[in-house]
């Protein structure tokens, strides 16, 4: 399958800063990626390169086929900011029939496309009566015209609440399944962890990591969690049989152990029997992945 985005050895220098340095990526049709990394890594750089808003130094672009900010990349590429600004006295649809009519579309997709993001009932009020969710449903519908093949989107569910952020991922499930390629900057790790197919994590300008999160877990090979409830009766010999373990005020054990370590941990806890009521096993987290792959020279 050819990538809808195929980035090579990207350099991109600011006078004396090296913004970006020999970053490579592929970003295949129908696939969600999370691009991760700490205020000044090299995230918006990456975005506008891609985008064709600022020429790069060295390496190669390439957006569907084509270069950034070609007439033939534009056509296939938009773009969801984390802010978006409308005319607060147009309606949702008025706003949508204008973008329809610069781009040269039938004005008259705009219901439909309000529709397709949860806005059909909203139509025709104002745009100032919308909120911060609303909004943004209107500019991924904006984004949707002329059927893009890839999304870039910043930080496009900051301030939403949690139905609202819900929502706005089961809309992005619904255009990768349709295959729309989604490139996808977040700071809200607990979101793309569950709603992304791969992650990359950028740091200094350096594509630190790269893959799906159970690549990088191994990778990573952070130590495991373990949560053990006691049966009644039985906390003191756990505790006994785990000195090294920590018990907390609401009668759980915990217990850490590496990766090597994991299954005799379980042989250990699953040898006690009926002496354990429960047992959660808690696998690292992709904040701590994060952490672990954006920490530079171990500091």
């Amino acid at each position: 399958m050819t990538p809808t985005l195929t980035i090579s050895r990207l350099t991109k220098r600011f006078q004396s800063v090296e913004a970006l340095k020999s970053v490579s990526l592929a970003l295949e049709p129908g696939r969600r990626a999370a691009l991760l990394g700490h205020n000044g890594a090299g995230k918006s750089t990456m975005m506008k390169i891609v985008l064709g808003l600022i020429p790069f130094d060295s390496g190669e672009v390439s957006v569907c086929g084509s270069a950034p900010g070609s007439p033939a990349a534009r056509t296939q590429v938009a773009y969801l900011p984390e802010n978006v600004a409308f005319h607060p006295a147009l309606t949702g649809e008025e706003q949508l029939r204008h973008y329809l009519a610069l781009r040269g579309e039938n004005p008259k997709q705009a219901t439909e496309l309000l529709a397709r993001v949860g806005l059909g009932h909203a139509a025709r009020r104002r745009i100032g009566t919308y909120s911060k969710g609303m909004r943004q449903r209107v500019g991924l519908a904006q984004t949707l015209i002329g059927r893009p093949r890839l999304l870039v989107l910043d930080e496009p569910t900051s301030g939403l609440d949690p139905v609202s952020r819900r929502d706005f991922y089961d809309l992005l499930d619904g255009l990768a399944a349709e295959g729309t390629a989604i490139l996808l900057s977040s700071h809200v790790l607990t979101e793309v962890e569950a709603r992304t197919d791969s992650i990359l994590i950028l740091s200094g300008g350096e594509l630190v990591a790269e893959g799906t999160l159970a690549d990088l877990r191994t990778r990573a090979a952070l130590p495991v969690a373990f949560s053990v409830r006691p049966a009644p009766g039985h906390a003191s010999a756990l505790a006994a049989t785990f000195p090294e373990g920590v018990e907390g005020e609401d009668g759980l054990l915990r217990l850490r152990g590496s990766q090597s370590e994991k299954l005799p941990l379980l042989a250990r806890i699953a040898a006690l029997g009926s002496a354990i009521a429960d047992l959660d096993v808690i696998p690292p987290s992709l904040e701590d992945i994060y952490s672990h792959f954006s920490r530079r020279d171990g500091q």
